[in-house]
């Protein structure tokens, strides 16, 4: 399951990618489900996790500006739109399933996206994707942490 899990988030990279090239280029017959459907189909015999890989493109496409106002925080000196396109597909689908795929531990995520920049992105992708993934991680334990703490302070403030 987990290799088909890495070939399914190939797929779903390959997917993105081509939609973010395609739509840059103002392509006006681009259609998303289409790619999807071509790239799954070369990979018939080997996926049998469809769903997790739509998943994937359609909650990265569904959340981007909710996923670039989370990520640009965390490098401010490099505004989304600057980084280098691979590198940003990669940072969006590793942010989503931090974010919105609770059902995967955070560590595998990770790791996944730092294997996805090495054999994908450019020399130091994979260095700057781990360290982006990892501050947002960071970020949402904090949070995380904050609110279980002021819950605890409401409780013991309701007890006396």
């Amino acid at each position: 399951m987990a290799s088909n899990r890495h070939l399914g988030r190939i797929i779903a990279l390959q997917s993105l990618y081509e939609q973010d090239f395609r739509l840059e280029c103002q392509d006006k017959n681009f259609d998303i489900q289409d790619v999807l459907n071509r790239n799954i189909r070369r990979y018939k015999d080997m996926v049998d996790d469809r769903d997790f890989i739509e998943d994937i493109v359609n909650g990265v496409n569904q959340q981007q500006q909710a996923l670039d106002d989370l990520l640009q925080p965390i490098a401010p000196e490099w505004p989304i739109i600057s980084i280098a396109r691979m590198d940003r597909i990669v940072l969006r689908m590793g942010a989503y399933e931090l974010v919105f795929r609770r059902d995967i531990p955070p560590k595998v995520v990770i790791n996944e996206a730092v294997e996805l920049a090495k054999a994908f992105g450019g020399e130091n992708s994979s260095k700057f994707i781990n360290g982006v993934l990892g501050t947002l991680l960071r970020n949402q334990e904090d949070e995380k942490s904050k609110k279980q703490d002021a819950k605890k302070v409401k409780k013991e403030d309701e007890k006396t």
